[in-house]
């Protein structure tokens, strides 16, 4: 009977501590490898980085590499859900893998944070969008960007070309709707795709329409094959990219024909060069200098600190979902969830978000700057 009531009492306090604290466990699926990886790998290396502990409770990172592959995105969620436990889904890098994996998150009620950038991903919020919240800066808000740069600059006619995918469809709808509204010529539209080696029918046609100006709708590495085609073929108009491209791995590779080249980026890409009065200046200098002091000098991208902001908005919501339920439960899940709806001016290393129940992107115009390739580096365009 004493070692009965021994071993009762043992496992007794033992559930009490368990019911006391109880780990946060964070799923992640990113593309380390394939296509994407110039954007995962600085994704992946940022979860390295992030806090342990969020309330007082332990947090568990489990990471997994999707291979820019939009079957094993799902398939990688569905493992982190049903077999991890996980309280939340961060990922994926790309906006297929992304919006393919809006399902499985709703289906469970496992809130997400995806770090790509289409509309899509969380427009418009309805059942199943109501589970799913991103960092990127939306299509909308940088084709702004650019069709305001690029009036100013002069540009009557325009020509787009863009991944044959979610990325480019989601860029074409809303440039195309913007460059309307402001009386900008589009006189040729073609696609690619992120795997191909040769664009050249496509460049054909795009220098034959005479534009001003031609933007490349494409991310990562892939995107500067169109851009070397038009160089080439002797294309001396404005080329725009979009912020898809905002890493040193672009630059390698694109070289010097990229030189003079336009976008719009989340400011953390010239962090050191905004005005000391810019609100996000003080968030985006604490990424650069806690990612360069584990990858060098230089090593940053916009694309890590996208997968940052993920653990930013985490990190604001916990505690609040701590107040109500207990990690590993669909209680804190949902309580989660509704947190992250919540959360009011959180400075990150791309922006202040501020989430709400019809906006679950969260950031304004202070996300984004103007940035040229200059000499091989980005430069601020004031």
């Amino acid at each position: 009977m004493k070692l009965r009531t021994s071993v009762i009492a043992v496992l007794g306090m033992a559930f009490a501590a368990g019911a006391a604290h109880a780990d946060i466990n964070v799923g992640v699926t990113v593309s380390a490898t394939g296509p994407a990886a110039s954007l995962g790998i600085p994704e992946k290396n940022t979860f390295a980085l992030m806090p342990t502990t969020i309330g007082g409770e332990k947090v568990n990172y489990i990471v997994l590499d999707d291979a820019s592959d939009t079957t094993a995105a799902v398939k990688n969620t569905r493992k982190l859900i049903s077999e991890d436990k996980v309280d939340i889904v961060l990922g994926s890098t790309v906006s297929p893998n992304s919006l393919a994996m809006i399902d499985v998150v709703a289906e469970s009620g496992t809130p997400m944070i995806s770090m790509a950038a289409s509309a899509r991903i969380v427009e418009p919020v309805d059942d199943k969008k109501r589970w799913v919240f991103k960092t990127p800066q939306n299509d909308a808000q940088m084709s702004t960007a650019i069709i305001e740069h690029m009036t100013n600059s002069g540009v009557k006619t325009v020509a787009f070309i863009g991944f044959a995918d979610a990325y480019g469809e989601g860029w074409y709808e809303q440039f195309s709707s913007v460059a309307d509204a402001r009386k900008l010529k589009l006189v040729a539209n073609e696609r690619f795709n992120r795997n191909d080696t040769s664009v050249t029918g496509q460049v054909l046609k795009l220098i034959a329409a005479r534009p001003d100006a031609i933007l490349i709708a494409g991310s990562g590495t892939p995107a500067a094959l169109p851009q070397k085609a038009l160089k080439e073929r002797g294309y001396t108009g404005k080329i725009y990219q979009t912020h898809g491209v905002a890493n040193n791995d672009f630059l390698r590779v694109c070289g010097k024909d990229c030189e003079g080249t336009l976008l719009p980026a989340g400011p953390v890409l010239v962090a050191s060069q905004l005005a000391d009065s810019n609100p996000v200046k003080k968030s985006a200098i604490e990424y650069i200098t806690k990612y360069e002091a584990a990858h060098g000098k230089g090593s940053v991208s916009t694309f890590g600190a996208h997968a940052w902001d993920t653990g930013v908005l985490l990190a604001a919501a916990a505690p609040e979902a701590l107040k109500k339920a207990k990690p590993g439960t669909k209680e804190f899940r949902t309580a989660l969830r509704d947190a992250l709806e919540n959360v009011k001016e959180v400075p990150g290393a791309h922006g202040i978000f501020t989430m709400s129940p019809t906006d679950h992107l969260g950031l304004d115009q202070r996300s984004r700057v103007m940035v040229q390739i200059q000499n091989g580096a980005w430069k601020l365009v004031k």
